[in-house]
């Protein structure tokens, strides 16, 4: 019995959010952020995360972020356990005790 070749119809899913370059935009209440992911086999630096105040030790996948407007340079990114970045909105800024 030959098969039926019929065409379903697939609902189009929206786009994701454009990439730009190696960076994504995300906008959020508290203002717009590009955002870099970094895989853990690419973090070989030791950083401090703002919104926990801990370590992101080498080898630790994290995420860069900096602000979206033409303001935002080299010396504005900073490196965020992901964890931390998506939960940033629950949190209050963290102050160092040490």
């Amino acid at each position: 019995m030959p098969r039926r070749n019929r065409h379903r119809t697939r609902r189009a899913e929206p786009p994701g959010p454009p990439v730009v370059g190696w960076q994504q935009p995300e906008s959020a209440p508290d203002g717009e952020w590009l955002v870099r992911r970094i895989p853990g086999d690419r973090s070989t630096k030791q950083y401090r995360c703002p919104g926990c105040d801990h370590e992101i030790r080498p080898g630790t996948a994290h995420v860069v972020v900096w602000p979206a407007d033409d303001t935002g340079g080299v010396a504005d990114r900073r490196h965020w356990h992901e964890s931390c970045w998506q939960t940033r909105h629950r949190r209050r800024p963290t102050s160092r005790y040490w």
